[in-house]
């Protein structure tokens, strides 16, 4: 299978349902971790209209300014798409059981990852925030440098 990140075509769409917390830190890190060859967007399928103050603290740790990022919804997204994406990637499994098909037939993955927003008490929730954050720069470091095959 070719890797749809290292063809010519770099668009990555990031699914979550709320998109406020893990699909706003993984499109932060796809535009750093992709020096630019990367054109990437986060959506929510019930956004909260809000990113977590503790996913802005993550972001922070990339040169990148963490006010650019903000919840939006899939459905604005899809409509404001001028092409097809090459890459979905969903965050949960909500967004993964509840997205449908889109446009252009793009490759999918899927990484089930907990919500760091669940934890209450503020040294886990930054915590598990921190951990959410090294996951997922891990794996988007890992797709990136994916050979083709």
């Amino acid at each position: 299978m070719t890797n749809p990140m290292t063809s010519t075509r770099r668009r990555v769409l990031v699914v979550c349902t709320g998109n406020s917390a893990r699909s706003i830190m993984a499109e932060a890190l796809f535009q750093t971790l992709g020096a630019g060859a990367i054109e990437v967007v986060s959506a929510g399928s019930a956004p909260t209209g809000r990113v977590h103050p503790l996913a802005l603290e993550q972001i922070g740790r990339l040169p990148v300014d963490p006010s650019r990022y903000g919840s939006k919804s899939l459905a604005a997204v899809l409509e404001a798409a001028t092409s097809p994406f090459d890459l979905v990637v969903t965050v949960c499994d909500h967004a993964a059981e509840s997205c449908g098909t889109f446009p252009g037939d793009p490759a999918r993955v899927h990484w089930g990852l907990a919500d760091p927003a669940a934890h209450q008490e503020p040294q886990q929730a930054r915590q598990a925030f921190s951990a959410c954050f090294d996951e997922l720069a891990d794996r988007i470091g890992a797709l990136l440098n994916e050979p083709e095959a």
